[in-house]
């Protein structure tokens, strides 16, 4: 268990130092720039460094550690929390970035930005984490050492399938990031923690559930055993395609493509009221006329 608690410190001193690094860059860029570039780069920094040691534990933490997957996947769901708590805002994930902006919620320069600085930090954290492990603290990253220059593919499926399974495991993600955008933080936050925790319990075993193209390319696109095309099929194009069908189906239509409804009609949820006939009886406040009732008012002399 002292390899555990080690891990588990790693992970404390991440979000520490990224927190750190979000409140210094809010206060010495504008807020165009920490949205766009620092905001993002922190948060990219922690999920990946975060996401490498959780996949080294899952890996070698069964036959090294003593401790089955219930333990790692505990440590997913409590690291999300964290995440969606800290991030203050931050997608750290190509595809939330991208329905940003085909919401109409992020305009192209903006998202490119983000594209930038999430590529910039998954590669921060690879290093990082590299640099860490390379200290040998635990047997855990002696093992981890060792292994790493013949690491395999997490595709251990064929590729369509593979591929299919990326994709909808980004197509229920998004599903519910859509669902509970305009909720509370404090309800958003465990949801989509559980939301990934069960995503990645079913797909672990087949793709290794990244379901998030700048993750998956900081993390497995090295190993040997797939082609780069085969990376980009199941871990960029499966992903793109499910945020894409979550989105339609959410919306019925991608407002930066088209504006028209494929799937909802769209009723006017105002009713217009009845014009109503109003008679005007000399010497009386105005009444108004009843069905069927003739007029009693006779021409003045």
């Amino acid at each position: 268990m002292a390899g555990l608690n080690v891990s588990i410190a790693f992970f404390f001193l991440v979000v520490g130092v990224c927190q750190l690094l979000r409140q210094l860059s809010k206060r010495l860029l504008s807020p165009g720039a920490y949205g766009c570039l620092a905001r993002e780069l922190a948060g990219s920094l922690q999920l990946c460094t975060s996401c490498l040691e959780l996949r080294m534990l899952l890996e070698i933490g069964l036959w090294g550690g003593g401790f089955g997957p219930d333990v790692v996947l505990t440590l997913l769901f409590l690291l999300f929390v964290v995440h969606g708590a800290s991030f203050d805002g931050a997608a750290a994930n190509p595809t939330i970035s991208l329905q940003e902006f085909l919401l109409l919620e992020s305009n192209l320069a903006a998202t490119a930005a983000k594209l930038l600085a999430q590529v910039v930090g998954m590669g921060m954290g690879w290093a990082v984490t590299k640099l860490y492990w390379s200290w040998e603290l635990t047997h855990f990253h002696l093992i981890q050492n060792l292994i790493a220059s013949e690491c395999s593919s997490s595709i251990h499926t064929s590729l369509h399938h593979a591929a299919f399974v990326e994709g909808t495991c980004s197509f229920f993600f998004h599903l519910v990031l859509l669902k509970l955008r305009q909720s509370r933080l404090m309800y958003r936050v465990p949801a989509l923690a559980a939301t990934v925790t069960f995503l990645t319990y079913t797909a672990v075993p087949f793709t290794g559930a990244f379901f998030n193209p700048a993750l998956a390319a900081a993390t497995t696109f090295h190993c040997s055993g797939s082609s780069f095309w085969d990376y980009i099929q199941v871990y960029w194009l499966g992903p793109l395609a499910g945020m894409l069908t979550a989105l339609l189906l959410y919306q019925g239509n991608i407002p930066r493509l088209f504006q028209k409804n494929l799937l909802y009609s769209q009723k006017s949820k105002y009713k217009i009221p009845k014009a109503r006939i109003v008679v005007h009886v000399e010497g009386d406040e105005p009444r108004q006329k009843r069905k069927g009732e003739k007029s009693n008012s006779e021409p003045r002399a």
